[in-house]
């Protein structure tokens, strides 16, 4: 669905003698100065931010979505923490008042022309693009697993229907095989089956049914958590709890007749099938279709960008930022509020014909680590070098109530009031004014 401010730019085709011209390149149906695809977290911050500078007509998001997900709040969902109603808000509600919202898919971009085209068979033009168009969940990438979810104990917190089924089915659950798994691929919150798996094993224990559960922890990953100086204390943790955990374990089956679940152990090849009794599934994810089919991505598939400033390696009018960008950190929401500062700071003085020392990115992202109804365990670090980035002048690796609550009920106002508007790009400054009275620690 295409705006009525649409800007016709006129093509002037040359003839010169003896010879026929090449075909004109149709004019774009819509011309913006800065374009973004996605209306999430990332796209937001970015286009509230520039369209407030630049003013009407200047900015458009391309989005097809009605519903605007927090998704971090999922996890709370399906622990029954929290209701699925505070996880989402109409979009239309969170679309910046100054930027156009074009509510069709991205299908192609064509860099070179400075254009993308639309499911509608329309184009858009721009003179900046950024994009943030998320990640794609490739539910067949198991098999058997879209037909089984939501289904007899099967279910997943990364999908907007079932995460509502999660707490019934913990709730449910009498003892047996409860297992949880994470894919081998990226993922967008990678700490959220950890999480799940924790809050369950709580629950089995809150209801009776703790001593009659085995708690399988299935990861196609070689170690708990990837930053050592959180994972050593989740992997202990797990240990106190009697959570089994499997390394290099990858779901490729779920047969529901038979509540059987098919794991491949990556390190020798080998097939090994469990029975579960309930079962939640971190999907496999990976770059979106339309992305990984253009000229913006990289060989992985993802948008090919400068890991410092987010501009892209080739076409320096296109940015990226957040789960379809290759940037080599984390795919958080925390990870995209100082992703979306740097973004936008280097944008901004383009648009403005400014020269300036070029943001840099840190690589900071978040995981916050929920092991109980009141236990949270604060990680914060660098992607780039895995080494902690935290806010706060305490040991982040204790498990604290207050970090819960923080977590549980402050970030998410964060969220909604400030994140999205652009005026809130992650937590470098309140660690600046912490970092005088920080301990010093070797790990």
């Amino acid at each position: 669905m295409l705006s009525v401010r649409a800007r016709l730019s006129s093509v002037i085709s040359k003839r010169t003698f003896a010879t026929v011209a090449p075909e004109a390149k149709k004019p774009a149906d819509q011309k913006f100065k800065v374009v973004v695809v996605g209306g999430g977290p990332g796209g937001l911050s970015v286009s509230s931010t520039i369209s407030k500078l630049l003013g009407k007509n200047q900015v458009a998001v391309i989005e097809p979505a009605n519903q605007h997900y927090y998704q971090p709040l999922w996890t709370y969902v399906g622990g029954g923490l929290k209701n699925f109603s505070e996880s989402v808000k109409p979009m239309g509600d969170v679309m910046p008042t100054d930027a156009e919202w074009i509510q069709d898919k991205v299908t192609e971009f064509d860099p070179e022309n400075n254009t993308v085209k639309l499911a509608d068979g329309q184009t858009v033009g721009y003179d900046y693009l950024v994009v943030a168009a998320g990640i794609q969940i490739n539910w067949d990438g198991v098999k058997g697993l879209k037909e089984a979810l939501g289904k007899d104990g099967v279910t997943s917190n990364y999908d907007a229907d079932s995460v509502q089924k999660t707490y019934k089915f913990i709730q449910e659950f009498k003892g047996g095989n409860a297992l949880f798994t994470f894919p081998n691929t990226p993922l967008k919150c990678p700490g959220a089956p950890t999480k799940i798996t924790f809050l369950a094993e709580e629950a089995f224990r809150l209801s009776g049914v703790r001593d009659k559960t085995n708690v399988i922890y299935n990861t196609s990953a070689g170690k708990i958590f990837g930053v050592d100086h959180y994972g050593r204390v989740l992997q202990q943790l797990a240990n106190e709890r009697n959570i089994n955990v499997n390394f290099q374990h990858e779901l490729i089956e779920i047969n529901a007749d038979n509540h059987q679940a098919t794991f491949r152990n990556n390190a020798n090849q080998e097939l090994k099938s469990f029975e579960y009794d309930f079962i939640h599934v971190a999907p496999p994810q990976g770059p979106p279709k339309f992305i990984k089919e253009s000229r913006l991505a990289d060989a992985s598939g993802f948008v090919d960008v400068n890991k410092d400033t987010l501009r892209h390696n080739k076409y320096k009018n296109v940015f990226a930022l957040g789960d379809c960008s290759n940037l080599p950190t984390s795919k958080t929401a925390a990870a995209i509020t100082g992703e979306s500062g740097v973004l936008k700071k280097n944008l901004i003085a383009d648009i403005q014909g400014k020269k300036i020392e070029q943001a840099v990115y840190d690589g900071y992202t978040s995981c916050p680590l929920i092991v109980g109804r009141d236990e949270l365990i604060l990680a914060e670090f660098s992607g780039y070098t895995g080494k902690p980035l935290e806010t706060f002048p305490v040991d982040q690796r204790k498990i604290s109530k207050v970090s819960q609550y923080l977590n549980k009920e402050v970030i998410p106002a964060i969220y909604w009031n400030f994140l999205l508007k652009g005026t809130w790009t992650g937590p470098s400054t309140v660690r600046s004014i912490f970092d005088p009275v920080r301990p010093k620690r070797d790990d």
